[in-house]
This record gives C-alpha cells, structure tokens and sequence, in this order.
C-alpha cells in the first residue's frame, strides 16, 4: 500500500525529508501490491459479463488515465487517504476534458460539480478522500494545479473532489490529510497496474460490513465499427445485501465477527468512470447513468443515508477543448452506437465493486475492526450457481 506520514510543518529538516520519504513509499507500495494474497474476483474464477476485459482489468486501460494514491495507517487511529485520477498526462487545465457527473442518492460532498454540470468538462484531476477530508484536499489541488507551468495567469479553478465516510476505522475529526497527501497522490500517479483495497481513498472503508476500499476494472466494446475501452474505479463504503453475478451471496454469509461496523444499508460510493470512446457530455451523463446500474447489481438499493456519485469523462483526444486552439467540430459517436458502451460500464463497475472486497484485508481501526470479506463462503456460493469459472 502507498503508505504515507503526515507531512511536517514547512521549512523544517523533516519538511525537507518529506520527499524522500514519498519516493520510499512509492516503492513499498508496488512491492506489496505485487506480494499481497487476496486475489482478485477474475483470479478466483469469477468473470462478471459478457464483454472481454482490457489488458490490466483497470481504468487505466483506457490510454493516458493514470491513478496515484496516498495511504495514511497509523496504528488503530488513522485509516485514511487520498486517490488522484488524472485523465491524461498534460495539464487538465489547459487540455480539458468532456465530462459529466450523475448523482444516484445526494448525501454526500462532491466539489466542483456545478461548474462540471454547467460547462460538461474537467479541468482539473479527480481526487477522493474522506468525508473531512475534501475541502483540505481541495485546496492542495487548486494549489498544485496554480503552481504548474503556464498557469501563471489563472485567476479561476474547479477542483473535482470526492468522499465516503471513513469514520468508523479512522479517527475522522482528526483532519489528518495534508498537501504533502495530496501532492504525492498526484506526482505518482501512474498509467500501470492499479492497487487495490485497504489503499489510498479506500483506507478506511465498509462495504456490507465488511472491509471495502478501491476497486477497478475495465471493458473493451465495439461501437460504431471499431473496439472502445471504458475503466472504472470505485471507492466502495456502502451497504445492502451482496449479491455477486446474480447470486444472493450475502445469505451464505456470517455476520461479520467481532467489533466490525454494522451493516445499515447506509454509507457512500464513489464511481469514476473513464471511456477512450468520443462522447461528449451529454452522451457521458448518459453512460454515468448506468454505471448506477452495476451498483444496483451488488445489492445496493442506495439508501436514504447513502452518497452515490458517478463522475464520467472522456480521455479521446478529438474531444478535447484546448484553450491555445480554436474549438473543433463535433466528432462524437452516434447515439445509436451506446447500447455496448453502457452494457460494459455497468459490467466493470460490478466488477470494480467485488475487486474492491476480495482485495480489501481485514483492518483495527478507531472504532473497532472490520474483517476482510471471507472467500471461501462467497466461492463455494458461486460454485454452487454454477457461474465460477476456471481462475485466469
């Protein structure tokens, strides 16, 4: 995990080291992504779908999205993070992107959504973080956002920030998330294999009263006589009854043991999802609309106690609007083109969701502890379905 300390107080010899110590964890993190245990659902046999999944099975397969995290893990305090998503390499700012943001149940904090409803674009990464965390975490992004090359002029930024609820595991009011967070979340984020579980945003989360976090997958479609990648990432912390491929596992289930947070139904989801596809924002709200559906099919009814957001956008370089160029005409797929755009985005969010449990270990934290999901009852429930397939 990409384990990160509270950065010091600035012009200190320990403000000095801070990076150092980033450039460590960095490192740490890979190896122990590498060497963790719990597989993932595709690793164990469950293949979620129809369509083929992308050469990494992340949002990162779609071509220049890129995903950093920052893990805060101190003893049974702190269980908290921060993950970027950046939908290219260059300055968002400067090289915007079509964008959409759809809201499923409303209880919940999401920057920057007005002006992404308004105007249908990004202009800068995506982060997300715990509920406290957000406005902190999004003034680091402004910040880092003003300070990068040819943004000397700028006058004006709408930094895109999300959160779930991390309270139970993590000593929330303790505010812990800094710039230092922020900024190494941003500078390491990467176009390769993603972590995932107990990781960056997804520290300190619960999903069906078990250990939730990050999860990620993708689907490769054909539309309109040529092959569209679409990624999705999820910060899981919701409730309900876990249902994985159309099998009720929940019911095969114990309740979760010990001092684990109850399962209310109740909690947060956070959704991003990534298309190479050239859509614009219109046709973005749409495919963000049924990511929601993939939701539904994990056993979420998003409660009345539930934040569930999905914010979509399109990293195609045609649709791009670029500041230093006149705008382009429109070259957006049709609309009768979307049906396998929207079949795949609900497919990689069930499966970002079930990634997100089966990759999440079992965590002490502030108000108790919260187990990993147990496997072998939710395998032997799939087995006997019949839909457990041969492990990739």
């Amino acid at each position: 995990m990409d384990r990160v300390p509270r950065s010091p107080a600035p012009g200190t010899v320990a403000a000095r080291l801070f990076g150092a110590v980033l450039a460590i964890a960095a490192w740490t993190a890979q190896a122990q992504s590498a060497d963790a245990g719990r597989p993932r659902a595709r690793e164990a046999g469950i293949a979620i779908g129809v369509h083929r999944t992308g050469a990494l099975n992340a949002i990162t397969d779609v071509a220049g999205v890129r995903v950093g995290h920052a893990t805060l893990a101190e003893g049974d305090r702190l269980h908290t993070g921060v993950t970027a998503i950046l939908p290219h390499g260059g300055n968002v700012f400067a090289d915007r992107v079509p964008a959409a943001i759809v809201v499923g149940n409303g209880f919940g904090k999401l920057i920057g959504a007005s002006q992404v409803e308004e105007l249908g674009e990004l202009e800068t990464p995506v982060l997300l973080t715990g509920t406290l965390g957000v406005w902190k975490a999004a003034d680091a992004l402004a910040a880092w956002m003003l300070e990068r090359p040819g943004m000397e002029d700028v006058r004006s930024i709408n930094p895109v920030v999300g959160e779930t609820n991390d309270g139970f595991l993590n000593d929330i009011r303790q505010r812990a998330l800094q710039p230092g967070h922020v900024r190494h979340a941003l500078e390491t984020a990467a176009a390769g294999p993603v972590a995932e579980g107990a990781v960056g945003a997804g520290a300190g989360t619960v999903a069906f009263g078990w250990k939730g976090g990050i999860g990620t997958s993708s689907r490769i479609v054909a539309a309109a006589g040529g092959d569209h990648t679409v990624g999705v990432l999820v910060q899981s912390n919701y409730g309900g009854r876990l249902a994985i491929a159309g099998v009720p596992v929940w019911t095969s289930l114990p309740e979760p043991s010990g001092l684990a947070a109850p399962n209310t139904g109740d909690g947060s989801i956070m959704i991003v999802v990534a298309t190479d596809a050239p859509l614009d924002a219109r046709q973005l709200r749409r495919l963000a609309t049924r990511a929601l559906a993939g939701l539904a099919r994990t056993g979420s009814s998003m409660s009345h106690g539930s934040g569930d957001y999905v914010v979509a956008f399109s990293a195609s370089e045609r649709m791009r609007r670029r500041q230093d160029r006149p705008p382009r005409e429109s070259a957006a797929l049709p609309d009768d083109a979307l049906t396998p755009l929207f079949e795949g985005v609900a497919e990689a969010t069930e499966e970002a969701i079930v990634n997100s449990l089966f990759r999440a270990e079992t965590v002490r934290g502030h108000r108790g502890a919260v187990p990993a999901l147990p496997l072998q009852p939710v395998l032997d429930a799939l087995r006997d379905a019949g839909v457990l397939r041969g492990a990739d």
